[in-house]
């Protein structure tokens, strides 16, 4: 019974816990499989974690937002269209409407007029010269042609003298800041009138009637009467690739070409025999009628080309040739 006791103590219950452990021996391999795997699995680890890191694809970087430069505030109208916009709102205010200044002038608060408001208005107003001060910073030339408006009861004060319009000059002191806002620095000063510039010289020789013989005088008077009197079709006139529209509604009944002058000749018209692509530059004056008989000049500088034995209009320039020789060149050799 002794030795039937101590075999039973040797061997192990059939379960423990719900878990089946079996022998001894099976017992010991397992947790020797279990133990060479917890060492392979932590030795593995690491290199694992290296190979993931290398493997896993490259996130591209978030692209940078694209800035949207906004138009600087007043820079539609520029210096030019701000001083003749204040110029305007200053000529008509006065005593009590100094706020008024205050969308150009930022210490409006600050002025006091004693002037009655709305005593005059500028009736046209236009930018006559810009210069730049400094960076961000012009000093514009403003024309107004002012008419005096007079009081509400329309009796005159014993002081005012004359009635019409009279053009006036103001310096407007113009300046950017943040955003590009424009202001006046100061409100404006009246001026005198500019002084004029020299007349330019221009590079046409002397001006001539139109002579009968010239076949650009056929050109040219068929070519304005379509363009400005809506007579005839424009493009019969017009070189291969020209692209011209005529002015419409047409403002004039009627156009006679008068004179011309050409480009390196004093004699336009007396060329020889044309030739495929050879090129006149003209400065055309004309008279042309309205539809109630008033005449007014008008001057042309047009590009004329020859082709197929005909004069044809290349183009209309915006403005005529300038000679290379400077303003009074001519009176100065003529004085020698």
């Amino acid at each position: 019974m002794k030795r039937r006791k101590e075999h039973a103590e040797d061997v192990l219950p059939a379960e423990a816990g719900g878990w089946s452990l079996g022998s001894l021996g099976a017992a010991a391999n397992t947790v020797t499989v279990l133990r060479r795997t917890a060492w392979v699995l932590l030795v593995a680890g690491p290199v694992l974690a290296g190979w993931a890191l290398v493997s896993r694809p490259a996130v591209a970087p978030a692209a940078a937002p694209v800035r949207q430069e906004q138009p600087a505030a007043g820079q539609s109208a520029g210096p030019g269209g701000f001083a003749e916009l204040f110029v305007s709102a200053y000529l008509a205010a006065g005593e009590g409407t100094e706020d008024s200044l205050a969308p150009f002038l930022p210490n409006a608060r600050d002025v006091s007029l004693t002037a009655d408001p709305g005593m005059q208005r500028a009736q046209e107003v236009a930018t006559v010269r810009v210069r730049l001060v400094s960076s961000g910073y012009w000093s514009v030339t403003v024309a107004a042609r002012v008419t005096p408006v007079g009081p509400a009861d329309g009796k005159k004060k014993p002081d005012e003298v004359g009635s019409g319009p009279v053009l006036r000059y103001f310096h407007v002191p113009v300046r950017t800041g943040t955003g590009g806002a424009l202001a006046a620095a100061a409100l404006p000063a009246e001026v005198g009138a500019p002084l004029s510039g020299e007349a330019p010289v221009l590079a046409y020789g002397q001006s001539v009637p139109v002579r009968s013989t010239d076949p650009a005088g056929q050109t040219l008077t068929g070519f304005f009467a379509a363009y400005l009197a809506g007579s005839g079709e424009l493009d019969r006139y017009l070189s291969p690739g020209t692209a011209l529209a005529a002015v419409s509604p047409a403002p004039y009944t009627q156009v006679a070409v008068d004179r011309l002058a050409e480009v390196g000749t004093n004699d336009p018209g007396s060329a020889g025999p044309q030739w495929d692509g050879a090129r006149r530059q003209l400065l055309v004056d004309i008279t042309a009628s309205d539809p109630g008989g008033q005449k007014r000049p008008l001057t042309y500088a047009i590009t004329i080309t020859a082709r197929d034995g005909r004069w044809e209009i290349a183009s209309v320039e915006g403005a005529p040739v300038l000679s290379n020789e400077p303003a009074g060149a001519e009176t100065k050799e003529s004085a020698q």
